[in-house]
Parts: C-alpha cells; structure tokens; sequence
C-alpha cells in the first residue's frame, strides 16, 4: 500500500505521519520520544498497559474492524492493570486482530496508530502536546485541501495536456529511431528537466535531494501562477524543438520567458485572487 509521508514539528519534536486515502496513521513511536527519547517504545508499553486504554482500544476497534476478535480482547480487559500484565502493539495486533495500530520495521518503520488513537496517545503524554499536535496536523489538513482545490487540479490537467504535446515532439525530432525504452526514457528525463531549471530552477533530483521528505515531485508543490506557465514552456518548448534549437538554446530562451511571463502574472492585480 503507498504511504503519503508528511512531517510535524510538535513543541521541537518530529513526528512522521504516513496518509493511506482517507486514513491517517501517526507515529506514536515520534511522540512517546517527547518524553523518552532513548526509550520510545517503553512509554508505548507503559501506556497500553493501562485499563482505560485497552477499553478505548477495543471500542475503536469493534467500531471499525470487522475482523476485530472480541474474546481475545476481554482476556486482555480482564488482565489490564494488574501488576503482571504487559503488552506491547506486536502483542495486541497479532492477539485481536488490530488495525487501529501498526507497528513495523524498514523504511517507515516505528509504531503508527490512526489519528483517533494517537491523539488518544498524545493527550496521555501531555495535554499541551495533545493540543499543538492537533492544531498542527489540522493546520496540514488544510494546506492539503487547498492543494487540491478545483483551480489546482485543473490547471495540472492543462500541464499535463501540454507535457503529451512536449513528449510527442521529442519523440518525433530528438529520439532516435530503435532505441531501447529506458534510453528513451532517459532522454524524457533530460527535456522534462530543462523546463524544471527554466522554470523553477533546479532539476528533479536536486529537488528531491532539498526535499528528502516529501512525496511526489517538484511539480506537485507548484503555485497555480508556476503551473500556468509550465503549461505555456511546455507548448514552446515542442516548437523549439520542431525547428531543432539545441538545449543550451532552448533553455536560455525557456527561462527568459518564464521570468517574463511570471512578473507578468504577479503584477497583474486581477491575478491575486488565484493564490
């Protein structure tokens, strides 16, 4: 399953959030290290030792997993509390069936709970903690909305009509005839990136290299004013390349007019309302 990886600063701590469609998972490995740095996983387990966390627990999950296994589950109600109880989320995912908690190794590896449990979590940790922690991964809800907005996405459909343009073109006047996908491919990569330094002024991977964690492209985290004129580069672009102008040409005048087109855009009053 693809993960959407998004980062929160919370009071000097990070904590990593992983977006599958709807669902949000939090690490509550990154907030236990607000009060445990060394130990994050200790402050887990003490947590879910805890009577009313294995009833919200249980709850949470009888109202969103149907496979969820309630006699397992009272063994552990049964148990919670009592000086001899310990448990830890691999214990209770592999017990009951759990999918309000995940706990993995690898790349987004650490203990993940849905955004209800670990707010849950967080408020155990630290009221104040709790607050900001909400506040701030509202406040990234919002943005995210905001990027996909109705103005957004259709203007990166015209970009993307106008990349099938520019592709068709290097096909047609750059691509030599029986190479192989990956050379050709390669050679997208090239003229994909000649618009990103005319444009934004950095290539694809120097973009990722400055954006470690953040998901998808450069393209993706655009202004509606950059997408606008990625659409119009793109379409000049073909033609530059239709009457065979070198790269080196070809960017010098692709970045002159996307310098031109943007203060263009800017300075226009009627253009604010797009931001």
């Amino acid at each position: 399953m693809n993960n959407k990886k998004s980062i929160l600063n919370i009071q000097g701590t990070t904590v990593t959030i992983l977006s599958q469609k709807e669902h949000d998972y939090i690490s509550l490995t990154d907030i236990a290290k607000y009060r445990n740095l060394e130990e994050p996983f200790s402050v887990i387990n003490n947590w879910m030792r805890s009577r009313s966390t294995i009833d919200f627990l249980g709850l949470w999950e009888k109202l969103n997993n149907d496979g969820f296994k309630p006699i397992e589950f009272d063994r552990f109600k049964t148990e919670a509390g009592t000086n001899y109880f310990v448990l830890s989320p691999q214990r209770w995912i592999e017990s009951t069936g759990a999918i309000g908690i995940n706990s993995k190794s690898g790349r987004y590896g650490g203990t993940f709970a849905h955004r209800d449990i670990a707010f849950e979590f967080a408020s155990w940790i630290s009221s104040e903690f709790k607050l900001y922690l909400i506040t701030e991964f509202q406040r990234l809800k919002d943005d995210e909305n905001k990027r996909l907005s109705l103005e957004w996405n259709l203007n990166r459909t015209l970009s993307k009509l106008n990349y099938r343009i520019h592709t068709d073109a290097i096909k047609l006047h750059i691509i030599p005839e029986n190479i192989t996908k990956e050379q050709a491919n390669f050679v997208y990569a090239n003229e994909a990136d000649i618009l990103n330094v005319a444009l934004f002024g950095k290539t694809a991977k120097q973009w990722r290299d400055e954006n470690p964690d953040k998901e998808g492209n450069i393209r993706d985290y655009a202004t509606l004013e950059q997408l606008l004129v990625l659409a119009n580069i793109e379409s000049m672009n073909a033609e530059f390349i239709r009457i065979e102008l070198s790269p080196k040409d070809r960017l010098i005048k692709l970045n002159l007019i996307a310098i031109a087109q943007l203060k263009s855009i800017t300075a226009n009053p009627n253009t604010k309302k797009l931001k």
